[in-house]
């Protein structure tokens, strides 16, 4: 029971990470219909600003953590008005192609600012573990979920409870008749882009600790939060976080108590969890199938 409980923690906590990139995701989603290839690589870049404020600028963690926060939203609202906003009157597989050119770009670039070589980025949690009622949990994990589920909590009460998160709410679901309201629509959705990118940063930044710092790191994390978010449903926030954590604790228990399961065929398990979600609930665990009249 000991060790399951260990394990039950840690997959909470990199389904948190998981569950927050998919959230990411599915706020792009939800105002541009648009999958978002370069966001794993956007919050790669940050963690990468992130590691340089410590290591070259003398930051600690927090201060590090909350500037990276601040540019990762600059650089979501940038990458919007210069680049996609550009293409809104493309076709969807237009747009998709201009984020595969941006994972590129991001990664071509930080492989060329920071070279492709792996590094260490020590998190504000300690590895040690503590002791509760017998259970030896790592601090680390608790941290992550912690961090990862308050992130999700300011940004759930930021949309349910301020005018400006009504505003992106209205963008999302209706942009003509917000325009009509007098909102502002393309700037509500270059905001969607900035809160995403703040939220890939956080996970980007959560995940690093326990991985090591490269232009690749985010790579698999994309693929899990990919899974995560149609598990849950591609347009269900609450479901993307669900489906992260569900995603976070499948794997890591059956990594764990399965012995054909070796680390390599994770990855391989959340294709699988994606076709499957797929095949037989394209809308996810709580997304709503909708019907349109023509």
């Amino acid at each position: 029971m000991s060790e399951f409980l260990q394990q039950l923690v840690f997959g909470l906590a990199i389904g948190g990470v998981y569950g927050s990139l998919a959230l990411a995701l599915v706020l792009i989603y939800r105002t541009t219909r648009v999958v978002n290839f370069a966001q794993g690589e956007m919050a790669m870049f940050t963690t990468f600003i992130a590691w340089s404020l410590i290591e070259n600028h003398g930051f600690s963690f927090w201060p590090a953590f909350f500037v990276t926060l601040g540019i990762a939203f600059l650089l979501g609202v940038g990458v919007e008005r210069l680049v996609i906003r550009n293409f809104e009157h493309s076709s969807h597989l237009t747009v998709i192609l201009v984020t595969i050119a941006l994972f590129v770009i991001f990664n071509g670039a930080a492989g060329w600012i920071w070279s492709p070589e792996q590094r260490a980025f020590l998190g504000p949690f300690s590895a040690a573990p503590f002791d509760v009622g017998g259970v030896a949990i790592a601090r680390q994990d608790v941290g992550v979920i912690a961090v990862t589920l308050l992130t999700v909590a300011l940004l759930w009460a930021f949309f349910r409870f301020t005018k400006l998160g009504l505003a992106m709410r209205a963008a999302a679901v209706g942009p003509e008749p917000s325009r009509l309201l007098g909102v502002r629509v393309g700037w509500m959705f270059a905001m969607g882009w900035g809160f995403a990118a703040v939220l890939g940063a956080v996970s980007g930044m959560m995940v690093a600790p326990i991985v090591f710092l490269s232009p690749t790191m985010m790579q698999a994390a994309l693929i899990y939060a990919f899974a995560a978010a149609v598990l849950g449903g591609i347009e269900s926030p609450l479901g993307a976080v669900l489906g992260g954590l569900l995603l976070g604790v499948g794997t890591t228990l059956l990594g764990a108590y399965v012995d054909v399961v070796t680390p390599e065929l994770e990855l391989p398990i959340a294709f699988v969890v994606l076709v499957l979600v797929l095949l037989f609930r394209p809308a996810g665990l709580l997304g709503r199938v909708v019907v349109r009249r023509v």
